[in-house]
């Protein structure tokens, strides 16, 4: 039967690439197919009103959203963004991915997403901590430690955390530390949790090298998006013999082919807010950045970056996707015509949710590993799971993407049969 949904999606829209993957997947499901549908319709949609007193007296409006997109194999988990441009599509889109994340790591998650339209640095940090307290009991009664764990994403962090664990403590009245992950160390973080998602990038990358026998010594790479997540990938990158050739954020592109001082980047960073004026490297026109000679590529901004036209100006031999949906379906066609390896987010940037995964099994046990015992454990998972992926992708010959849905999709519509549907 047709699809029908409360948006109108274009391919390459984030719900439209979405349904477009599903698509592309269900070839390879076998009798499972029968349950593809549950794939492209949410199981739960909130849309919330969020108004605040403002600093200066006036009240302000605000919408916002939570997706639970499945909950098969488990509670809903995916963070919660703050940004001028949410809408409910996206976070369809973004719940659907993680529902796919999940499974293909197998953690036993479903998938869901949050977020706020807001653009979060016009606000005071009273006026977020307002936003953030109405937004959490808003959303409070369909999350919960075994219902959807939110986490951090675009613009939130520990403190918004820390926040939304606070507020839904007090509305249940017990503190319920695994309610969010990605909060501080010190009300139930995990170690090694903000370093996740960038330490994911890289070993799934070396991973891909490695089998297209790709040197990780003096390897170019570029990265656009120089947060949490590539910024940490291009650190691991460049401490493992590579070079950083090419940086992109919001404060403008840089380039240096002899490659960056990391150690004196971050500190520009750290200092400006940006890698705008780094005298370590040249400024170069934004959209020059798609043009720059790499060995490995990461978008690790936001989605919809790479469409058709840059994909046909990238040269580089890997994609390795830190931020979610970076690709357009499009653009991904051009990328596989021209010989391109792309390695897609739902394995390249899971390193953050299973890590999560691991704070809120702390959390419930009451007991804490080491950042070493983090790693080893993170390592192991990603390492498996990219290597059964590679092997489903070598069997069907089909894209990495493809062959990460169907991993994922067997996984999920395999738990969906042996429920079945009640009543």
């Amino acid at each position: 039967m047709p699809n029908v949904s409360f948006v109108s999606p274009t391919r390459n829209s984030p719900w439209g690439t979405y349904l477009s993957q599903i698509d592309a997947v269900e070839p390879y499901l076998g009798h499972l197919g029968r349950w593809v549908e549950t794939l492209r319709r949410p199981k739960r949609c909130l849309i919330v009103d969020i108004p605040i007193e403002l600093d200066n007296g006036t009240i302000a409006h605000f919408e916002g959203y939570r997706v639970q997109h499945s909950l098969t194999r488990g509670p809903g988990k995916g963070g919660v963004r703050y940004h001028p441009d949410v809408t409910l599509e996206e976070v369809m889109a973004l719940s659907g991915w993680m529902t796919i994340k999940n499974a293909a790591v197998n953690l036993p998650y479903g998938g869901a997403k949050g977020g706020i339209r807001v653009d979060p640095k016009q606000l005071s940090e009273k006026e977020l901590e307002k936003l953030t307290r109405r937004y959490t009991s808003e959303i409070g009664i369909i999350i919960g430690p075994t219902q959807d764990i939110p986490a951090p994403d675009v613009n939130t962090n520990g403190k918004i955390m820390a926040w939304m664990m606070d507020t839904y403590s007090m509305n249940v009245g017990a503190t319920a530390t695994g309610v969010v992950t990605g909060k501080p160390i010190e009300l139930g973080g995990s170690l090694g949790r903000v370093a996740a998602t960038g330490r994911g990038v890289f070993v799934v990358g070396r991973e891909a090298m490695r089998r297209l026998n790709q040197p990780l010594e003096g390897a170019r790479i570029a990265v656009q998006g120089f947060g949490n997540v590539g910024s940490i990938a291009a650190k691991l990158f460049v401490a493992n013999g590579a070079k950083l050739v090419a940086v992109q954020d919001h404060t403008g592109t840089i380039q240096n082919d002899s490659g960056m001082d990391i150690a004196d980047l971050l500190d520009h960073v750290a200092k400006t807010g940006g890698v705008g004026g780094f005298k370590g490297a040249d400024k170069i026109d934004n959209e020059n950045f798609w043009d720059v000679k790499s060995d490995v590529l990461i978008p690790a901004a936001l989605e919809g970056q790479i469409t058709a036209e840059r994909a046909k100006r990238i040269h580089t031999k890997l994609v390795l996707e830190g931020a979610n949906g970076p690709t357009t379906p499009d653009g991904e066609d051009v990328l596989a015509d021209r010989g391109i390896v792309v390695v897609p987010d739902v394995i390249a940037n899971a390193g953050g949710v299973t890590v999560s995964y691991f704070e809120w099994v702390q959390d419930f046990s009451s007991f804490f590993w080491t950042e070493d015992e983090i790693n080893l454990r993170l390592d192991k998972i990603m390492i498996g799971a990219f290597k059964h992926i590679w092997e489903t992708a070598e069997q069907h010959k089909i894209k990495l993407r493809t062959a990460a849905f169907t991993v994922a999709c067997t996984r999920v519509l395999q738990a969906r049969e042996e429920r079945g549907l009640y009543p």
